[in-house]
């Protein structure tokens, strides 16, 4: 049935708090339906293909390597070796990674520790129950402030791309493929429009419009809303579950010692990133096991009949669940077991149906190959330059949902 609500764009579209149009702004492309999204998908394709997911890596390789040396800090100096949650940090790692990886070395330290400091505030500030007008001081108003300044800092960082890419330089994050794929096709009307004849080969793949600095600061906000909470809450998850697995986390750490020859600061590419079959299976086992987005709204656009006996009437909130196809049993025996193994030797790989981690349909996750890499990328470097231990308590295993889902203490 879920699989149903999401391949069902003539009858449903996203649904999200009313707060979220005033953060993310009513204009911004994820609130179109239809042909226009679809559309405007096409032209983001292109900043997650095999080639631009290969040149994200070495930025990815450093921030890794900085964080990492701060958890051994914080672990070993500020707290004595004694148990701190981890929680924040790893939310404050994947806010820096995001902004690295979306804009380079464009923003500043500064600008991504405010950013990781106040993103908090924006996932408040969406939360289903809400204050519904934004006064001071409410979560609404906090969030506002912050959103602001986020769209401010990635518009700064549109147009720096801008002049870097015009003067021929190399892309090295989303912000630049993007500029570089828009720079391109202007160029390209601008031969034609000048009676040049141009091959069939000069144009470009996908012809994009221009796009103003706050336009594509809108769509790299996008790009973090969406990535912020999951992926924190895979973080969160892939950490705590190694420490209590340290058999698997051997097998993890010999893979990515193997791969790299030995040499911990060995970079990496996506070829070699995809040979890693234990630490593939470890990743999506994780996000099976631990789904960080478990439910997705919509809203009706007519009444739609979503069995043989029940309409949903034109307005209604439906809220399909990834949750029960992730831990079904007849498609993943033991569902409520981590068993990584069920990936290498097993048959979960064709459970397309009941992959649901990302989505399916018009509005499914555009950025998944990326995110699945970066999670493996991740937990691999950890697993050559870590140590860590878990202090289970009575909660550790249970969940509590902050917009994605997280060990209730972490």
């Amino acid at each position: 049935m879920a699989r149903k609500i999401f391949n069902s764009p003539s009858f449903v579209k996203p649904c999200v708090v009313d707060a979220a149009y005033k953060l993310l702004r009513p204009q911004n492309w994820v609130f179109l339906d239809g042909k226009a999204h679809v559309d405007y998908r096409k032209g983001l394709n292109g900043l997650f293909t095999r080639s631009a997911l290969n040149q994200y890596l070495p930025i990815q390789e450093e921030i890794y390597n900085e964080y990492f040396k701060k958890f051994v800090n914080i672990s070993q100096v500020e707290n004595k070796g004694e148990p701190v949650p981890f929680m924040p940090m790893f939310r404050e790692l994947q806010c820096a990674l995001s902004c690295r990886t979306f804009c380079g070395h464009y923003m500043t330290e500064e600008a991504i520790k405010q950013i990781c400091d106040d993103y908090y505030l924006i996932t408040a500030a969406l939360e289903l129950v809400n204050f519904p007008i934004i006064l001071p001081f409410t979560k609404s108003w906090y969030g506002k402030k912050s959103a602001d300044m986020v769209l401010a800092e990635f518009s700064k960082c549109a147009a720096k791309s801008k002049v870097r890419m015009a003067a021929g330089g190399k892309p090295d994050c989303i912000l630049d493929f993007w500029v570089q794929n828009i720079q391109a096709s202007t160029k390209y009307r601008e031969r034609q429009a000048a009676g040049e004849k141009v091959s069939d080969d000069e144009k470009p793949s996908m012809l994009l419009r221009e796009f103003t600095d706050f336009e594509i600061s809108m769509t790299l906000f996008t790009f973090l809303f969406a990535s912020q909470d999951a992926t924190s809450s895979a973080c969160t998850w892939l950490f705590q579950i190694m420490a209590d697995r340290p058999e698997i986390l051997d097998k993890v750490r010999e893979e990515n010692l193997a791969v790299r020859n030995g040499d911990i600061h060995a970079p990496i590419d996506l070829d070699q990133i995809e040979t890693m079959q234990w630490t593939r299976a470890v990743v999506k086992e994780t996000l099976r096991y631990r789904p960080p987005v478990i439910m997705v709204p919509y809203v009706a656009k007519k009444d739609f009949p979503i069995t043989d006996t029940y309409t949903a009437p034109k307005g209604s909130m439906v809220i399909p669940t990834t949750y029960l196809a992730l831990h079904d049993g007849e498609a993943y025996p033991e569902p409520e077991s981590f068993i990584p193994e069920r990936w290498i030797t097993g048959d979960a790989d064709k459970q397309t149906k009941n992959w649901l981690v990302f989505g399916t349909g018009p509005h499914h996750c555009l950025g998944q190959t990326y995110a699945q890499a970066n999670l493996m990328l991740m937990i691999g470097k950890a697993s050559m330059m870590l140590d860590w231990k878990h202090k289970v308590t009575d909660l550790s295993e249970e969940i509590k949902v902050f917009a994605t889902i997280f060990p209730m203490v972490s």
